[in-house]
């Protein structure tokens, strides 16, 4: 008899229990993060929505005060407009999907105001538009068309806006930051560096293409700057302004027509220490590049009040500018502490105004002359309320920087520009 060889045991045709325990795991996990990114996006991933609408405001006179918003008629107007939609919205079924209104323009009809206002939801992806759209029509013919504040009519229809009509409507307005035109909840300001749109009314004047001074846009022809900065410097033909938060690699180049310095200027005692710059052509707007607000000629400036400085101005006394914009925190400070003996001692006059710190390092310097010192108001608006001037180094305690008052200069500003 032959011998049967030795029968070989082939691998088990069964799978090992661990690993299908470890891939019914892995399938099952898959299909979970699958269904979660569905209900994510279906349910909660929202995108943001502007609708643009006019209401009708009754019983109010138009009058030159309502076409600027640094005037305190404008802003309580529109505060109270804007305040009277944002309690009608969040008290309605919209109350989560609302997040902001704001009035862009106030604008004459006949005998009665207009109020252009933008508004911002948060809906879901899977909500109809024009449903949406509806409902919000819907609340705001709800809303009371009276209060103690004002009366209003909303009859106008609303439209939805793409995000480069949200730009150009709220470009219109002066001192406007990125944060107001996307009517963001979150507002972050901190640090020494500037990012494009925190100050978008910033200029950069450059001599030979060299930075020499800052300066700030007020119209789409016109730079507020300070006379020391052309003292030296006063063939126009030399000057270039660039937009944009790099001297080096601006957004725009704009060349200069002509420069006006104040007549009564004096070097010495550095009073009048203002000018304005005209550009060759118009600037072009955009989310980046767009003017500040000029204050009124009566517009408060609080001592202790929040204030900021920016510019490419060296670091340091002596020291070397930037290339990229910086920005600092500074307060107001009364010319009554600032003319201390400890201070400058009676030498800041009455067009001027004071901004620091008490102890000192933080404060404009050399490269800074003639960029803004501005303010906002209590509604996201930026106003310039100072020019860098002067001071004694930069950063010293009891030393603050001392600016050109423009409130003090608003009327030759108008004088000169029609602004």
């Amino acid at each position: 008899m032959v011998p049967r060889p030795a029968r070989v045991t082939s691998a088990s045709r069964s799978l090992n229990p661990y690993i299908v325990f470890f891939v019914v795991v892995a399938v099952v996990v898959i299909l979970a993060v699958i269904i979660g990114l569905l209900v994510y996006f279906l349910a909660f991933d929202q995108k943001s929505s502007f609708y643009q609408s006019s209401i009708q405001i009754l019983g109010v006179q138009y009058s030159d005060e309502l076409s600027s918003p640094a005037t305190e008629k404008y802003r309580t107007l529109s505060g109270n407009i804007e305040s009277m939609i944002t309690r009608t919205f969040k008290e309605s079924d919209l109350k989560n999907q609302f997040v902001k209104a704001h009035v862009v323009k106030l604008r004459q009809s006949g005998n009665d105001v207009i109020a252009d206002i933008i508004m911002k939801f948060k809906f879901t992806r899977r909500n109809n538009e024009a449903s949406m759209k509806s409902r919000i029509e819907s609340i705001l013919h709800q809303m009371p068309n009276n209060s103690e504040d004002v009366t209003m009519n909303p009859t106008h229809s609303i439209s939805s806006l793409t995000g480069q009509d949200t730009v150009q409507l709220f470009t219109r307005e002066c001192g406007v930051r990125s944060d107001l035109i996307t009517l963001s909840e979150e507002r972050i300001m901190g640090g020494n560096k500037a990012e494009e749109g925190d100050w978008p009314w910033q200029v950069s004047l450059q001599w030979s293409s060299s930075h020499r001074c800052g300066g700030a846009l007020i119209s789409n022809t016109w730079i507020l700057s300070a006379a020391h900065c052309f003292r030296s410097y006063s063939d126009p033909r030399q000057w270039i302004a660039t937009f944009g938060t790099s001297t080096t690699s601006p957004q725009q180049r704009v060349a200069v027509r002509s420069i006006l310095i104040h007549d009564n200027y004096n070097p010495e005692t550095h009073e009048n220490d203002i000018a304005l710059v005209q550009l060759d052509k118009e600037v072009t707007f955009n989310r980046y590049i767009h003017t500040v607000c000029l204050p009124e000629a009566n517009q408060a400036i609080s001592p202790g009040s929040t204030a900021y400085v920016t510019g490419w101005g060296s670091q340091s006394y002596s020291g070397n500018t930037v290339t990229n914009l910086e920005q600092a925190r500074v307060n107001i400070i009364s010319n009554y502490l600032c003319n201390a003996p400890a201070g400058y001692n009676g030498a800041v006059l009455s067009g001027m105004l004071c901004a620091g710190v008490p102890e000192g390092g933080v404060d404009a310097c050399q490269g800074d002359s003639g960029g803004p010192l501005v303010q906002e108001d209590s509604r996201q608006h930026w106003f310039i309320v100072g020019i860098v001037s002067w001071g004694y180094q930069c950063g010293l305690p009891d030393k603050p920087g001392v600016y050109t008052r423009v409130t003090a200069y608003r009327h030759w500003i108008t004088q000169q520009t029609g602004i």
